[in-house]
């Protein structure tokens, strides 16, 4: 682990920042498609997705698998570009999405093993003062069971509070076990101001919020094509 981290380029060499770049662009260009392909998108709250030129902010959402960030690739606007935050330490061991991540800019390293290392912190802060959005999923770990959420870690109101950008809460639900044109819902709130928050009352609020936001799951049966290809894909 000693060593990737120190194989890591600096971290205010990525491009972050509020344009998408071409490879970005190409990314999206082909992976919006495929996932309408693969699965069928119910989006409701349209109406509360950030409109281009709106300013940047923070998405939260819960957690259940790994198409929830692909998820908020969909929904979300081209710009600003959208970040997460990745563990570099795991990335440099997987070539190509690691060269993917650095190439398209999309993401902001956190290193797992530092966690509260607020020197860490700050290249969030510097997204966010770029001008770039920031992807966050406050439980830090993926849900037991859908429709169930695990308490919320207070950085991404730290993050909010600090940079002045509101948070826009996103549910999602079907996203834990899938396969082959699953239903995938996805509902988004209105979203949170941060200005005059407290930390604390602002994570709870969204806690409150997004629980709320969750819409009810019932397994739909019936043929459930790719089933454990998809489920594990990443």
């Amino acid at each position: 682990m000693a060593t990737a981290s120190a194989a890591l380029p600096a971290a205010d060499l990525l491009p972050v920042g509020p344009r998408a770049n071409v490879a970005y662009r190409i990314v999206r260009l082909l992976g919006v498609p495929l996932l309408r392909l693969c699965f069928k998108f119910e989006v409701s709250g349209g109406e509360n997705i950030p409109r281009p030129g709106s300013g940047n902010y923070i998405v939260i959402a819960n957690h259940l698998n790994w198409l929830d960030e692909f998820a908020l690739l969909y929904l979300l606007p081209l710009e600003p570009r959208l970040h997460f935050l990745a563990d570099p330490t795991m990335l440099v061991t997987r070539k190509f999405q690691w060269w993917l991540v650095r190439t398209t800019g999309g993401y902001v390293p956190v290193v797992r093993e530092r966690h509260g290392d607020k020197a860490l912190y700050r290249h969030v802060d510097r997204c966010l003062e770029l001008g770039g959005a920031v992807a966050i999923f406050p439980e830090a770990n993926y849900g037991p069971t859908e429709g169930e959420l695990l308490p919320f870690h207070k950085g991404f109101a730290h993050f909010a509070i600090k940079a002045g950008v509101p948070v826009v809460p996103v549910a999602l639900s079907g996203t834990k076990d899938l396969w082959l044109r699953k239903r995938i819902r996805v509902v988004v709130g209105p979203a949170i101001p941060s200005a005059g928050q407290d930390p604390v009352a602002l994570t709870e609020l969204a806690f409150q919020r997004m629980k709320a936001m969750l819409p009810a799951y019932t397994d739909p049966g019936g043929r459930k094509l790719l089933r454990n290809r998809l489920t594990h894909l990443f």
